[in-house]
């Protein structure tokens, strides 16, 4: 454990019952959304191999344009 969490965990320590147990809910939902994050991104690996070479396809026959960042 390194020394920010565990100055954060005695900073928490001190909380009423009830907020360390809101707090400790909301990490633990935090951790598994990301999770199903990271489980969905590695799912998704063919599908977006597939739209860049889609992307890379369609820049190579000339149908892409620069991107104006001023223009957004």
């Amino acid at each position: 454990m390194t020394k920010a969490l565990k100055k954060a965990f005695e900073a928490v320590s001190h909380l009423p019952e009830r907020e360390q147990d809101e707090l400790a809910a909301a990490i633990l939902e935090e951790l598994a959304a990301d999770e199903r994050w990271e489980a969905a991104f590695a799912q998704s690996q063919g599908a977006l191999e597939r739209l860049a070479d889609e992307a890379l396809a369609e820049h190579r026959v000339g149908r892409t344009k620069a991107l104006d960042p001023d223009a957004l």
